[in-house]
């Protein structure tokens, strides 16, 4: 199915649906970021920890087949609006939204995975005390970071002001939270956010 955004340009997800790309080999279980993001989320909301879930995003469909009586085929669709971020809930009384990325660069996260509207939505939501951040997963390493979104918008401020575009591993390894995979939550990626409070505070 092709969905496209209301300027016509295609839809390329932030969280990518190939197998090849997302299967991980945890417990086996060969599970997608997505998939591990809610099933953690499914977790928190079960524990009373937080109530976080993936942002519903209108589309308008344009294109429908019916190979069968009983079954319609979505052939074409588009986004009513471009897209901000993938998550958002709220956590120990805080507001939290973020986007969550995969690279299958294994030495850099290159930031034209980020739209410039994903930025400014983030700095809109942080301006209202809002707590954002950036969950990338390095694929091949299998490694997840949490990246707070101050310095999500000094790398992308760098880059706009002619620096390199994206985010060495290095400045991941120094600067951002990472995330190692348990039983429960798959991804305890709270405990990241929790100290981005921290600091906020």
């Amino acid at each position: 199915m092709a969905i496209k955004y209301p300027n016509g340009s295609k839809y390329l997800s932030s969280i990518n649906s190939s197998n090849k790309l997302n299967s991980v080999n945890y417990g086996d279980r060969g599970m997608t970021l997505e998939q591990e993001i809610n099933d953690s989320n499914a977790y928190y909301l079960m524990k009373e920890m937080a109530v976080i879930h993936k942002k519903p995003t209108p589309i308008q469909i344009v294109k429908v087949d019916y190979p069968k009586r009983s079954a319609a085929v979505i052939r074409e669709a588009y986004f009513k609006q471009a897209s901000t971020t993938d998550y958002n809930g709220v956590f120990n009384g805080h507001y939290i939204d973020f986007d969550a990325k995969e690279t299958m660069n294994t030495t850099a996260f290159p930031l034209s995975n980020f739209h410039n509207h994903q930025i400014e939505h983030m700095q809109q939501c942080v301006n209202q005390g809002g707590i954002c951040f950036a969950l990338i997963k390095f694929v091949k390493s299998n490694e997840i970071f949490i990246l707070n979104s101050t310095d999500l918008f000094r790398f992308w401020n760098r880059m706009l002001n002619g620096g390199r575009k994206s985010i060495a591993k290095q400045e991941f390894n120094e600067l951002a939270y990472k995330i190692d995979y348990r039983i429960n939550p798959v991804l305890p990626y709270l405990d990241a956010v929790q100290k981005i409070i921290d600091l906020s505070n």
